[in-house]
């Protein structure tokens, strides 16, 4: 009877003696790997697959005990088959050791070619028992773990079918219909009356009048499946609208089976009918809402991006200050948008947060009438106040107590005006250059909002006059940030923040 053939690993360093093994275990019908030293024999066991190992004893560099350990040491080998062949009396100390290295016989020398044969034999037919065992355990577990999956995954779709069925029923939103093939006479439960949006005293059921009540482009379903069951086919579903006599559209999804006659050709075709419109717009809803989230969080990580690559600073502290501040400004206004489900945010507020974390106490006035800032507006603005108080509480009215900040604004044809004005604080210079805070402020005033900024460095406080349009095309604001980018990006640079 023909068998799988299994490797046998003959490891000595002579090379008669080799063949000698050879000869002898040639009628066995396995495979013989032959390696001449414990180095070639590890080689030849992490490429191939070794059922006995059959190893001379005394081996000059690595010896048959060194060997031995070297393999067991490997998680795959610790079960291998180990023969030791031994030229010199083995004292049963040897053997021991031996025994503790994985061995698993002893043949002495001179070797008897029977007793040898006996010996591999045993071990090789082991070898592949165990491993068609193995095969046999593996392919058993996988069926029972496929038969088992496949008995779960039935009864999952069993109990929500039945648990679909039950809740349409209850909410009247599933139908039933059957449909002589050979006479054409059809029959609607109430279900299927409710779902079409017609009764029963007014509605004749027959195939001109239900194709009336399909939409469109969804008539050819109607005549495919009607294809399909002349053709053979057995089921058919498939998804569709309908416009009820109001004018309604409503989507369904419809099931068909059909009944053969003992010469195979249909005699009846029934479904079912369930109405899935609310579902089909919770998925339009849910679509919409990912495209929304999607396109506000990338223009979050978009000027945070922006944030974070043009900050400069001449410590790693200022740097850190400096980006958690921005980004701090742009968590702000984003928590004011969400309370707004991202319907504009008011400007008084925005302020009112940005100044904040400043705590000046009467320091600072504010007047000016309710501005609703739509979205982008209010996050790019925000960052730009937020560079004006941080400037002030640094360097301007806010660093000190004696320091005053008077912030007005108003409305006029779609263009918002704001007037910042410090005194009382610090002698002010006009700036050599502009740092990181005034460029990027002048760019996201400008670039991005299309407003104008200007700057008066007065000795007695800065003057700042910002000129904001409220009704910019939101179409501009997606190529917002690349403007501001590449506008600004040169100048940062060199800018120190």
């Amino acid at each position: 009877m023909d068998h799988e053939k299994v490797n046998i690993l003959l490891v000595d360093d002579q090379p008669a003696k080799l063949l000698a093994y050879e000869v002898i275990l040639k009628d066995l019908g396995e495979n013989l790997v032959i390696a001449s030293s414990g180095r070639e024999a590890l080689e030849v066991l992490l490429k191939t697959e070794i059922a006995v190992i059959l190893v001379d004893v005394c081996m000059p560099e690595l010896d048959g005990f060194e060997l031995a350990a070297m393999i067991r040491e490997h998680p795959r080998f610790q079960k291998t088959a180990m023969i030791f062949i031994s030229a010199i009396q083995v004292s049963d100390i040897d053997r021991l050791r031996g025994y503790e290295m994985g061995a698993v016989d002893y043949v002495p020398v001179p070797v008897v070619p029977e007793v040898l044969r006996a010996k591999v034999k045993v071990f090789a037919e082991l070898y592949r028992k165990t491993r068609e065992l193995e095969r046999l355990n593996q392919d058993l577990e996988d069926r029972v773990r496929a038969r088992t999956a496949e008995l779960e995954n039935s009864t999952a779709k069993l109990r929500e079918s039945e648990e679909r069925r039950s809740m349409a029923i209850a909410a009247g939103k599933m139908g039933s219909w059957d449909w002589d093939w050979v006479s054409g006479d059809w029959m609607w439960d109430d279900g299927q009356y409710r779902i079409f949006g017609v009764s029963p005293e007014s509605f004749e059921v027959n195939p001109a009048n239900v194709q009336a009540l399909l939409h469109p482009d969804d008539v050819d379903q109607l005549r495919k499946a009607i294809a399909e069951f002349n053709k053979g086919t057995r089921a058919y579903e498939t998804e569709f609208r309908i416009i009820r006599p109001d004018g309604e559209v409503r989507w369904c999804v419809g099931t068909a089976a059909a009944t053969a006659d003992p010469n195979g050709r249909v005699v009846r075709v029934s479904g079912v009918t369930v109405d899935i419109t609310e579902r089909k717009r919770a998925e339009e809803r849910q679509n919409l809402l990912a495209r929304e989230v999607d396109h506000r969080a990338k223009n979050a990580l978009a000027l945070a991006q922006s944030i974070v690559r043009l900050t400069r600073a001449d410590e790693v502290k200022a740097y850190v200050d400096a980006v958690e501040g921005r980004i701090n400004a742009l968590a702000r206004v984003h928590t004011i948008l969400s309370l707004s489900s991202w319907q504009g945010a008011e400007l008084s507020k925005l302020i009112d947060e940005e100044l904040a974390p400043y705590s000046p106490g009467g320091q600072v006035k504010l007047a000016g009438p309710a501005v609703q800032l739509l979205p982008a507006t209010a996050q790019t603005l925000a960052l730009a106040l937020h560079e004006l108080f941080t400037n002030s509480a640094k360097y301007g009215a806010l660093s000190t107590r004696s320091g005053r900040l008077a912030i007005d604004w108003q409305v006029e044809n779609d263009l918002l005006t704001l007037s910042w004005e410090e005194t009382g604080g610090p002698l002010v210079r006009t700036p050599k250059s502009r740092g990181f805070g005034t460029r990027s402020l002048l760019a996201s005033v400008e670039s991005q909002l299309g407003g104008q900024a200007h700057f008066d460095w007065r000795s007695e406080g800065l003057l700042c006059l910002l000129e904001v349009p409220l009704t910019r095309k939101s179409a501009a604001t997606s190529a917002a940030q690349d403007r501001f980018e590449a506008s600004t990006s040169p100048e940062l640079q060199r800018a120190s923040g």
